[in-house]
């Protein structure tokens, strides 16, 4: 059986390298302009190159996302921009516009494409056509069942492969194909700035009677009415290989390092201990732990078992559980004196129990006794600058990458 791949998001070039370092096969990324995650870092040319040269030394793909529907002024920027990374080592594009594959193929003939979920394939015909237009992989709708996933994979040319989003942030609308936030503020998602406005709190007006607002209450705390849960599909790896499926992509350009690390780091192993020994495979609840200690909404498997209900919503809140902060990320370790250099990334205080994590190695807890500046060595009772490099006793090992959090 191939394994399935493990597709992760890359924000920005350090999130990049995590995710690589944390077990990721694959990263998929945006550059400056083109992609549906305007917010996101990104990377420049010249970081592309880096990122995608740091991927291949460490045996990944690079994905790059160029997944805007264009409007006529987008034309000449784009193929002005496509001239310019032509010639990097990108593996494949990740595309939803049909002109933009056409621009792509011209510019650079042996670009390998892939179709973006944005493009709402859902059956086998439509695959076939996208065949038929050099499309490699389709990233499918999110709107589609285990069952029709595998009704597409066995009327699907066999050359042809298919990437499903298995975590992160579910849209309201129809695959992203979204006009509200456009509609609202004039921030066009379908070009990588939408505001999110399915997570707003809404309230009902009467046309006659302008400005008596009435609260549209599920109870007294008042209701999100288009607030989907998080997709979360690690306790359903064996369904989601059997299906067909080759590649389960994580969403989250948006979001921290701690977020990849923690995300990838948790499917990294559920993915490896599956393929293992398929037939003898069990789920440990300990990587759905993990999940919980990064910001997320509750979690919902979406439509994969079946259309989603009132279950999937969170009609409470729109806000994040945050349970965990994300404190230190490790620079250096000497494993003979037990100390690391660590960058701050929250306030940590002696006294405070930590946790530390890393790639493919368990967490482990411990309260932190000693902390200094690095650069006096200086003893310190709280760490409360951002980004300040200090020198702290861990309790077990620890290597560059590694990272420290606490419970809040």
């Amino acid at each position: 059986m191939k394994k399935m791949e493990l597709l992760a998001p890359a924000g920005d070039l350090e999130k990049l390298k995590i995710a690589v370092i944390y077990g990721a096969d694959a990263v998929y990324f945006g550059g400056e302009f083109f992609s549906l995650r305007a917010g996101a870092g990104n990377l420049t040319i010249d970081e592309i190159k880096e990122g995608v040269a740091f991927a291949h030394e460490h045996g990944a793909k690079a994905y790059m996302t160029l997944n805007i529907f264009a409007h006529n002024e987008d034309i000449e920027p784009l193929c002005a921009y496509l001239s310019k990374i032509k010639d990097i080592p990108i593996d494949a594009f990740i595309i939803s516009d049909p002109g933009v594959i056409m621009l792509v193929r011209e510019m650079i003939p042996d670009a390998e494409v892939h179709l973006s979920t944005q493009a709402n394939m859902t059956n086998y015909v439509t695959a076939k056509f996208w065949e038929a237009q050099g499309v490699k992989r389709i990233v499918i709708a999110r709107e589609l069942t285990f069952s029709e996933i595998r009704k597409l994979r066995s009327e699907m040319p066999e050359s042809m492969e298919l990437e499903a989003f298995v975590h992160g942030a579910m849209c309201i609308s129809y695959s992203g194909r979204c006009l509200l936030s456009n509609f609202m503020i004039e921030r066009d998602a379908n070009r990588g700035m939408c505001a999110h406005p399915c997570r707003w709190k809404y309230t009902l007006m009467e046309e006659k009677r302008p400005g008596e607002y009435f609260p549209i209450e599920e109870d007294e705390r008042g209701t999100y009415i288009l607030n989907s849960r998080d997709l979360c599909m690690i306790e359903h790896i064996p369904e989601l290989a059997e299906s067909g499926i080759v590649s389960a992509k994580i969403e989250g350009r948006m979001k921290s390092i701690f977020y990849v690390a923690t995300i990838v780091g948790a499917y990294r192993r559920a993915i490896d201990e599956y393929y293992k020994n398929p037939a003898g495979y069990r789920f440990d609840p300990k990587w759905l732990a993990e999940l919980k200690k990064v910001s997320h909404r509750e979690f919902t498997t979406g439509f994969y078992f079946d259309k989603p209900t009132n279950k999937d919503q969170n009609y409470q809140t729109s806000a994040y559980t945050r349970d965990y902060s994300f404190t230190g990320l490790v620079k250096a370790y000497d494993e003979k004196t037990g100390y690391a250099v660590v960058e701050q990334r929250n306030k940590m205080s002696i006294g405070e129990e930590i946790e530390v994590f890393g790639p493919n190695a368990d967490f482990y807890a411990q309260i932190l006794t000693e902390m200094y500046d690095f650069e006096t060595g200086e003893p310190l009772e709280s760490a409360p600058h951002p980004q300040q490099m200090l020198k702290i006793k861990l309790d077990g090992f620890a290597a560059p990458y590694f990272m420290i959090r606490k419970r809040k």
